[in-house]
This record gives C-alpha cells, structure tokens and sequence, in this order.
C-alpha cells in the first residue's frame, strides 16, 4: 500500500517536493482548504506568510498573489 506524502514546498524553488509543481499544488491547495476548513481567515494569514517568505526567493516577474493567495479566497 502506498504511503501518503504530504505535497510541501522545496526552498527556494516554491516547487512541491512530491510532484515538482509550483507550489501550492493542487493536492496541497485540497489539503490546506480541508486543514483550514473552519477557518478560512487563519489559511489566508498562513499563504500571506508563506507568500512573503516565497517573495524573497523568487524573481518578482511571478504573479505571487495569484499563486499563493486568489485560490483560497472565500467565495
């Protein structure tokens, strides 16, 4: 039986160790909305701070905000 990794970001890189997407993949997007799923404030304030570390590490040409932060939006 195949043991589940969890889909978490390489650094500096932002790509997911598991699948090499950029991160936040889907699987880890699915699992952070299921983690913070009474309280999608809190997700929000957790990308915010991934967000700021990502931008130290990755050339400012990345639509960051997009990636980090409009998919977890409420809607």
């Amino acid at each position: 039986m195949p043991r589940y990794r969890p889909h978490v970001a390489a650094r500096p890189s932002w790509r997911c160790r598991v699948c090499g997407a950029a991160w936040p993949c889907s699987p880890a997007r699915l699992a952070l909305l299921g983690e913070y799923r009474e309280n999608r404030t809190g997700l929000l304030i957790y990308l915010a701070t991934l967000l700021d570390e990502a931008a130290g590490d990755l050339p400012e040409s990345e639509r960051l905000t997009d990636r980090f932060l409009a998919w977890a939006r409420a809607r």
